[in-house]
């Protein structure tokens, strides 16, 4: 690798965190190389994550904690390069896959990339229920955004992507939660911009857990789906 990419000062890249202590620094110091701004949007941890972003000099925004979509809300007005990264804290995303994402929209190609999972595999989705029924529901929404849009996109809940900071800002997000993965590319096909996937491997995570519980938000993903497909 490379010790820096060569369109680093184009691209920020967005973590969001809630008590991702044991893995912020390592995940951040993978990024480095990527890019010379990197933002950390914490839910105000109380393991002390967001002291650890500061302590390595990358800006940090809170917001209130409702979840991951509110997140991704939050730091919008704080963006001011061509392409934002977002990419998750517990170490399940390589951060070598940041160029592969941002070159389609650097090149002139895309306008919002996602990694897919379905095409480069992953460590997490495999092995119990909870993931069987993770993994049944975002292939049906993702086959519904595929029928609505005549798109053959192979996933829409990975939560790796880049995006076009212009694009990002007049999708108009609406969603607290990790629904706001698939409301982006719902809006994004909607509003007429382009979607692209790249293959990205999801690894085992590091250390923390998942903050999805299949069980209580099942129905919000599918109610979110319908609302931002139809109406």
């Amino acid at each position: 690798m490379e010790n820096s990419y060569r369109r680093r000062d184009e691209i920020t890249v967005v973590v969001p965190t809630l008590n991702e202590s044991r893995t912020i620094v390592d995940v951040i110091g993978r990024i480095r190389p990527y890019t010379s701004d990197i933002v950390v949007v914490d839910g105000h941890s109380p393991d002390g994550t967001a002291d650890l972003a500061r302590s390595l000099g990358v800006r940090v925004v809170f917001d209130h904690g409702r979840g991951k979509g509110e997140a991704i809300r939050s730091v919008i007005p704080h963006l001011d390069r061509e392409v934002t990264v977002f990419i998750d804290a517990d170490g399940s995303h390589d951060p070598d896959d940041i160029p592969a994402l941002v070159g389609p929209i650097l090149e002139g190609k895309a306008d919002h990339v996602s990694g897919s999972r379905l095409i480069g595999g992953s460590s997490e989705l495999h092995g119990g229920f909870d993931e069987c029924f993770r993994l049944m529901g975002s292939s049906l929404i993702t086959a519904c955004i595929n029928h609505r849009f005549h798109v053959e996109l192979s996933e829409s809940q990975n939560g790796f992507r880049a995006i076009r900071t212009a694009v990002l800002r007049d999708l108009g997000l609406q969603e607290d939660i990790t629904t706001i993965e698939q409301e982006m590319i719902i809006k994004t096909l909607k509003k007429g911009y382009r979607m692209a996937e790249v293959p990205s491997h999801e690894h085992k995570r590091i250390a923390g857990y998942s903050k999805i519980s299949v069980r209580r938000v099942a129905f919000r993903y599918v109610w979110s789906m319908i609302r931002h497909l139809y109406f």
